[in-house]
């Protein structure tokens, strides 16, 4: 007994030290910013602050609603309409999330661009000069924004279909039989149960959005994020940087309670539990042909067409992918994410099996501080590193310098331990719920036989817990990894001196407009983007609900708690 006590202490500490080292970031960028002098806000707000959010709140909305409007529309028709190529369509219209956005913006920069090959051959073609026709132009606040739809739709994709699956028909057939086509049906009875579903997911698409840097960077549109970056290191004033993170981080927690709200209130949504699944209504003619059209816009140009262009892009650029310098990129990349992904998911393990062994306010409390990272762009996050980091590095290059006249230097501030903590922070949400579901699948009878059976706590992890999960962990490893590889603004600000990964290669050739080399780093990219794109389209294949109450996890919220077992089996 003093054993297992000592166990749940010991676990305890160490669940609070990851919630702390994951507050902390959070907790220096408020401290700094509001610690700064009035002059810095006032010069701010002269300058950059104003033109920074109405940029930000252009962005916000165009990304908004058009995931919201391509999202849910192609969820409504894979899940409810029958037409041709609808099974194909569930797992092409989740292939975009394999790009970051910056990706996506080199691709199209490459080809839409004034020497690109559109304009290109629109002027062969045509006889036109440089002068004589008009073209959009892609480097605009529009352009970032039809990149970032393109990428982020999947959000409200998956969300919204895994609602439509759990709705009853119930009420739809009601509308029918009330005389409402099946557009009105959608639009008064679909939408509004699905609404808690699709605003997650939306809100989810605006924090990706307000945390973009190489999207907006690349195409000269200034915003908060590009702000912090230029105010660090271009201007070198950390007070001011330090502001721009905190305002920023204020939308994003701001958006973050509204995405909380809208998940509370997704329980109280639903409109029965009948067995039966909704009917396929069948399209036919120029409805099932504009349905096509209406699925397959978004895969060709979110994932097809780029895929093409940085083929092409790397093709044409001569560059070796196995010559010994990107065998370097490469190497770092693996490196830190495998690292970053262990650490992160090891922390998660850690917390949510707290929370398993004791529910109860101080656990929860612990899960929802060291999940709120996932909000906070990676910017916002390397601001908040650097500041408690430089400090202690200072202050013991002061002390040592002082008592033993040795000078230290920095030696926390631009390792990788520094890059890897960063990364924790950021993406520790993403681990959690992998560890949430996987837990949720396991009975508290299992704890209950292996405690009869005299396991102490960690032998009921290893023994029992991990084996059981280990497929759900495996996801959110993976999911993990792929998410550090993708990460730009913090790697770009806290990386260690030499070392570059593919994200900060390909960022750095395409801002000195050597866009086909910057083909062969993206494209590497997105190839390890697929995995758990790949993972979880097989997984939701496996796992296709016969009937209407078999929903697969797969397509679950992936930052929503799992429901209490009583409130389950109710």
């Amino acid at each position: 007994m003093r054993i297992r006590h000592l166990s749940h202490r010991l676990l305890l500490s160490a669940a609070w030290v990851v919630a702390a080292l994951c507050i902390l970031p959070i907790a220096a960028v408020a401290v700094s910013a509001l610690g700064g002098s009035l002059e810095t806000w006032a010069r701010l707000a002269e300058t950059v602050l104003w033109r920074y959010t109405w940029t930000t709140v252009q962005l916000v909305v165009m990304v908004g609603a058009g995931a919201a409007i391509i999202g849910t529309g192609a969820a409504w028709l894979v899940t409810v309409c029958q037409f041709p190529g609808r099974r194909l369509f569930e797992v092409l219209l989740a292939l975009p999330l394999a790009f970051p956005a910056y990706v996506l913006a080199y691709a199209y920069t490459d080809l839409l661009d004034h020497p690109g090959a559109v304009q290109t051959t629109l002027r062969a073609v045509m006889g036109w000069g440089p002068r004589d026709y008009w073209f959009p132009e892609i480097r605009s606040v529009g352009g970032a924004a039809i990149m970032l739809i393109c990428v982020l739709y999947p959000y409200v994709y998956l969300l919204a279909r895994a609602a439509f699956l759990r709705q009853s028909p119930t009420a739809y057939f009601a509308a029918r039989t009330l005389g409402h086509s099946p557009w009105s049906a959608f639009l008064r009875v679909s939408i509004p149960m699905a609404r808690p579903a699709i605003a997650g997911g939306v809100v989810l698409a605006l924090m990706e959005t307000i945390a973009d840097f190489g999207t907006v960077s690349h195409f000269g549109v200034h915003t908060f994020a590009t702000g912090i970056y230029q105010a660090w290191f271009a201007m070198g004033d950390r007070a001011a940087a330090a502001q721009l993170a905190f305002c920023l981080m204020i939308v994003a927690l701001f958006l973050v309670f509204i995405e909380r709200i809208e998940r509370g209130a997704r329980r109280h949504h639903e409109a029965g539990r009948r067995i039966e699944a909704i009917a396929p209504h069948a399209l036919k003619g120029w409805r099932a042909a504009g349905a096509v059209a209406f699925c397959s816009l978004p895969v060709l140009v979110g994932f097809a067409v780029p895929v093409a262009v940085l083929f092409e892009m790397a093709v044409s650029s001569e560059q070796n992918p196995f010559s010994a310098r990107y065998v370097g990129f490469i190497t770092n990349s693996l490196t830190v994410s495998f690292v970053a992904a262990l650490v992160t998911m090891g922390g998660a393990v850690i917390i949510g099996y707290l929370v398993r062994l004791k529910p109860g306010r101080g656990p929860t409390f612990i899960k929802t501080v060291a999940g709120m990272g996932y909000a906070i762009p990676g910017g916002v996050i390397a601001v908040g590193v650097l500041v408690p980091m430089a400090g202690f590095d200072n202050a013991l290059d002061a002390f040592m310098e002082a008592r033993f006249g040795i000078s230290t230097g920095l030696l926390v501030t631009g390792s990788m331990a520094v890059l890897v903590f960063a990364y924790m922070v950021r993406f520790m949400a993403v681990a959690l719920s992998s560890f949430d579901t996987g837990m949720s699948q396991i009975k508290p009878n299992m704890d209950a036989v292996s405690r009869t059976l005299g396991a102490s706590t960690g032998r009921m992890l290893g023994r029992v817990h991990l084996p059981l999960m280990k497929a759900s962990l495996l996801t959110g490893f993976l999911i993990v990894f792929v998410d550090v590889m993708k990460e730009l603004p913090a790697t770009m600000i806290l990386r260690p001196f030499n070392f570059d990964t593919l994200a900060v290669q390909a960022y750095r050739l395409a801002s000195d407009e050597r866009l086909d080399q910057a083909g062969v780093p993206s494209l590497i990219i997105v190839a390890f983007g697929l995995l758990p794109v790949i993972i979880m389209m097989r997984a939701i294949a496996r796992e296709r609900p016969r009937h209407h109450s078999e929903v697969p996890a797969a397509l679950a919220d992936p930052y929503a708690a799992p429901e209490p077992e009583a409130q389950r089996a109710v």
